[in-house]
């Protein structure tokens, strides 16, 4: 098994910045992809961005590219989420994911992932 605990979600201003993480504990060698979706009050869960353990190959939805970025410190076995100019339609609850199949393919999929944290809130006023 796995575990991921999400942290670092909050309140802030249009244009501000979070920095969410994302710390997997366990079985964690089986992890070759970790991700981030959200969801939105009343929406669909949303893919946000993937990122391959080893290389580093990252994933971002369309709605995010240039404001979000992925990343992740393998030794802590941690991922990020730096977001960065952030709009009020950015309010959600953030999910962090992780895809215990061992393929190594970042993919846009929410069934495509095993594990799931708690989530946090990102909350964004205009």
């Amino acid at each position: 098994q796995v575990q991921l605990v999400e942290s670092g979600g909050g309140l802030v201003q249009a244009g501000g910045s979070l920095r969410l993480s994302c710390v997997a504990s366990g079985r964690t060698r089986n992890i070759y992809v970790m991700g981030w979706f959200r969801r939105a009050p009343g929406k669909e869960s949303e893919f946000v961005a993937a990122i391959r353990r080893i290389g580093g190959f990252t994933l971002h939805a369309d709605s995010v590219k240039g404001r979000f970025a992925i990343s992740m410190d393998n030794a802590k076995n941690t991922v990020y989420l730096q977001m960065n100019s952030l709009k009020p339609e950015d309010t959600a609850v953030y999910y962090c994911a992780a895809d215990g199949r061992g393929t190594g393919v970042p993919r846009t999929g929410a069934s495509e992932y095993d594990y799931w944290g708690q989530g946090t809130q990102v909350t964004v006023s205009s």
